[in-house]
């Protein structure tokens, strides 16, 4: 593959809502758009690292100087052939997996365009349609959650996914219960708000036939989830914890979860992400593929690699109209069908970019030549 230019634009795009989790909220997503471009194709990606280290010690700073500074020069001097190759020649650079996975992704669109396939089929995909859920962020109060799940199982969405920390918990897991009933597919998301002090909310938690409860304990804990794990029948699945494919091994050999997320940003790109897939589909363990608040390019990305035969759960890759008055590709990634996205096959990511709303919100941007 012929790398000719790389460009990156920061953009700032203004949330439809304020969106909160245990750790802050956010009413404005700060990114960093990706552009690859070779032999007459253009490949695009987004780095999903937020404007503070709170989700994770990476931030759109960092991930601008590592992408320019130490990343891009070393594409620029190697030989590549395969996406894959980018994922080796990244692996002497510690961490800094989201910087890693937009050029990387970015990269995986530019090999499917010059193939002429879809970013599905070269990842293996198998699915012309998947079942996508929502996420609902912490409300000022539990009536308003309830009108927001109302709203979106009025929408068809296959999963419903609530934020919670300490003081905002089982009372708003009841009142959904109480209101919808059993029936509603209902997971809750702790952003590794609790300790294993917290064992009696886990264990009220545990009453509601939730689907999961994702990521209770520390960010970087695989040993206290295992002993969570031995005392809930809840399955507990692992967020911010699971980095690599060695991350989700050890936690599976350990106990520590039920079922993993697959971020493709936080574990380092699309290679990564189907490693760690293979993983757990070889131990029965369940994926599903989460969110970062991404862009059109994001969810395009998330769509793919979705596709692939044991992400079995629905994931958090709602429409764009959801937040945003105008996305980044054109006409937005849409439902087809309530609760249900397409698969696109035409090569690539199947989206265009929509120039004139990157010009509303690009803040910067930088261009590298070999």
């Amino acid at each position: 593959m012929k790398i000719e230019r790389i460009e990156l634009q920061q953009l700032h795009m203004p949330l439809r809502f304020r969106f909160e989790t245990s750790f802050g909220y956010t009413t404005i997503k700060e990114l960093i758009l990706v552009s690859v471009y070779g032999e007459g194709e253009v490949g695009h990606a987004e780095s999903v690292a937020m404007s503070a280290p709170y989700y994770s010690e990476e931030t759109t700073e960092t991930a601008w100087h590592m992408m320019g500074k130490f990343m891009i020069p070393k594409l620029f001097t190697s030989e590549i052939e395969t996406p894959e190759d980018v994922d080796r020649l990244f692996a002497p650079i510690r961490r800094n997996n989201m910087a890693k996975a937009a050029l990387e992704g970015a990269i995986w669109d530019l090999y499917s365009k010059q193939k002429g396939i879809s970013l599905a089929k070269a990842l293996g995909g198998e699915k012309s349609v998947i079942d996508v859920g929502i996420s609902i962020g912490i409300e000022p109060t539990v009536e308003q959650v309830l009108a927001k799940v109302e709203r979106h199982l009025g929408e068809g969405y296959k999963k419903i996914k609530v934020k919670i920390k300490p003081g905002f918990d089982v009372e708003v897991i009841r009142a959904i219960r109480e209101r919808f009933g059993e029936g509603v597919p209902l997971m809750a998301d702790a952003n590794s708000a609790y300790t294993m002090e917290h064992l009696d909310v886990m264990k009220e938690l545990d009453q509601y036939g939730l689907m999961m409860i994702e990521q209770p304990l520390a960010h970087d804990d695989i040993i206290d989830h295992a002993k969570l794990q031995r005392e809930l029948s809840t399955p507990i699945c692992l967020d911010e914890s699971i980095h690599n494919v060695d991350d989700a091994r050890k936690a599976i050999e350990l106990g520590s979860c039920g079922i993993i997320n697959i971020k493709v940003g936080r574990v380092g790109g699309l290679t990564e992400s189907k490693r760690i897939h293979d993983l757990c589909q070889a131990h029965d363990i369940p994926v599903w593929c989460g969110g970062m608040i991404e862009s059109g390019v994001g969810r395009a990305h998330n769509i793919a690699i979705t596709s692939l035969p044991n992400f079995t759960i629905p994931g958090d890759t709602a429409a764009s109209s959801r937040y945003w008055e105008e996305d980044i590709v054109e006409n937005g990634v849409e439902l087809m069908a309530p609760g249900q996205l397409a698969v696109p096959d035409s090569p690539g990511i199947g989206y265009t970019l929509n120039q004139k709303a990157i010009g509303n919100y690009v803040i910067r941007t930088a261009n590298f030549r070999p």
